[in-house]
């Protein structure tokens, strides 16, 4: 099956901005990076410039380019605030690293001059944990498209969820994760390779039904360092 190939390779990567900051201040912010996310996904050198950006781009889906040769497939991410989540496989020999340079540097740039800033964007490089099996695999999907709950309901975390109408309809109208895109609503459509966790969860109805089941059965605490808590 197309999600056993895949699995062995997965690698769930974290990154925070430094002194954890916040390094999404606005809607541009979120747009910008996750235009990032689609347009560093290439061998190629990719065109940074601002000036070539516009937020209304991303009122429709991005237009996938057949020219493209990614280094990562994107199988899921989750903007916050002060960090980001990615669930990256890589295409090529050192893909991730590659990307993830490019993803990082050119973001620091576009952040740095919007906000006429110096210095460094990110704590550090980025934290990286391989999908070592099934048993940690299964966790990574959720966790990523979850974290948003600690903005409105922090004490999901605890199982301590009084309304699950409330948090499913929250996630639903949270824009900034691949979440949408797997419950068959498009959002960001072009920039995640989604074909191994569609296998997987077998169809977007099912994919809901699951994530209900996480969030009433998780334990954060067992789970530990294997999804960079820390």
């Amino acid at each position: 099956m197309l999600y056993i190939t895949f699995m062995n390779n997965l690698v769930h990567v974290l990154n925070r901005g430094v002194d954890k900051r916040i390094i999404f201040l606005d809607d541009h912010d979120r747009f910008r990076f996750i235009h990032d996310l689609f347009e560093f996904n290439d061998e190629k050198n990719a065109y940074n410039n601002d000036r070539s950006f516009k937020m209304r781009a991303f009122a429709r889906p991005i237009i996938k380019r057949e020219s493209r040769k990614l280094l990562v497939n994107i199988h899921a991410f989750c903007l916050m605030p002060n960090h980001y989540h990615l669930l990256l496989s890589e295409n090529i020999e050192n893909g991730i690293p590659r990307f993830m340079k490019k993803l990082n540097m050119g973001y620091a740039l576009y952040f740095n001059e919007k906000y006429e800033r110096e210095g460094a964007l990110f704590q550090g490089r980025y934290k990286s944990a391989p999908i070592v099996n099934e048993a940690h695999f299964i966790h990574i999907p959720y966790y990523i498209h979850l974290n948003p709950l600690d903005l409105k309901f922090p004490s999901w975390r605890a199982r301590e969820i009084n309304n699950w109408r409330n948090v499913i309809n929250y996630l639903n109208t949270y824009r900034w994760s691949s979440y949408l895109d797997y419950i068959g609503i498009k959002n960001f459509p072009s920039v995640t390779q989604r074909d191994f966790l569609n296998e997987y969860f077998e169809s977007p109805k099912n994919y809901i039904s699951s994530v209900a089941n996480w969030l009433k059965n998780m334990d954060l605490e067992d789970m530990g360092k294997k999804l960079l808590l820390e």
